[in-house]
Formats: structure tokens, sequence, C-alpha cells
């Protein structure tokens, strides 16, 4: 697994260009991990659904939950599946969409300079052993890659964002992630 820097892709990923996504503000600011956790339908896992809000694809009339949700333009750079497989839907050098208002340290706009990280998974729902080993295989080659990036500058999509976003939530466990860095 490795990351080509020229196109920002992940190697050893699938890619589903998403267009929710821009140039950043500075191309050479990359400096935070974001952990997020999504499910759709919420507490479900597999199927199309997720590949289908990143991509403006997801059909109101397949789950009453997507109503409330099929009309967001978002995405994040990377998704790890249950099973461990990867998709990335935006290069890593571009800006993804999947902080929304946030802040952190005091800078606001996190979107700006974060790398954005989906967890297929919910709050309160153990993720698996090997979306832990993929995480922190992805993140080693993340912080070689951008010299801005350390496991210091991981956080929690709840951390920038508190009082309005909860995950990766309590069942995601920090101390895998620790231990598998240090």
């Amino acid at each position: 697994m490795h990351i080509d820097i020229s196109s920002g892709l992940l190697s050893s990923a699938r890619y589903l260009a998403s267009p929710n996504c821009d140039e950043r503000p500075d191309d050479k600011d990359v400096s935070l991990i974001v952990v997020h956790s999504i499910s759709l339908p919420p507490n479900r896992f597999g199927g199309d659904g997720i590949d289908q809000l990143f991509t403006n694809q997801l059909d109101p009339q397949e789950h009453p939950y997507y109503k409330e949700v099929y009309e967001m333009r978002v995405s994040s750079h990377l998704l790890i599946r249950r099973d461990g497989s990867l998709v990335q839907y935006v290069p890593f050098h571009m800006r993804a969409w999947h902080a929304g208002e946030s802040s952190y340290r005091g800078r606001d706009r996190c979107n700006d300079f974060s790398i954005g990280i989906e967890l297929e998974g919910a709050d309160d729902i153990a993720y698996e052993t090997v979306q832990y080993r993929q995480l922190n295989e992805v993140i080693r080659l993340l912080c070689q890659t951008y010299p801005g990036l350390s496991h210091e500058r991981i956080v929690g999509h709840s951390e920038i964002s508190p009082g309005r976003k909860t995950d990766p939530g309590p069942a995601f466990d920090w101390r895998l992630v620790d231990e598998q860095l240090a």
C-alpha cells in the first residue's frame, strides 16, 4: 500500500470520485486527520448507500432516512468498510467536504487542512479489528507523505464539532490507534 503523491490516491483503495470537493486554500497545508463514522441506513452495514451519498446519487425512495440526507453535498477522503476494504472518494491533496462547521485549536474550517477518514460503523457498535489495522496503516502512510501530520494530530469529528457531532463515538477505542502508532 502506498500513496501516489501526484494523484493523491491510495494504491489499495477503490477510487470512486466524488464531485463534493475542491482545491484547498493551501495544498501544502495538510495537518490534521479527522476520524468519522458512517452507516447508511443508520446502524446497517454493507450496501451502496455511502457510495451513493458521497457521489450525490442517493435515492430518497430507497429508505426513509435517505429523505433527510439525499440532498447533502458531502464527501470524505477515505472509507474503511467493516471488512477492511478501502474506498477513496477525494484525492488527499484536495479538500473533501467532511468536517462542516468545525474548529481545531482555534483554527476554523477544518476541511481546509484536514484529511477525513470514515469508518463504516456507528457510535455505539464496536468497530472491527481489521478496521483499526487499516486505519493505523493509512495513518502511517499519511504521516510519511504529509510532513504536517503526526499521530498527535488525529481527532474525532466530535472533537472539532462538539455539540453538533458525536462520531466516531464511545465504541471507538482510541487506545487501539495510539498503541499501534506509538
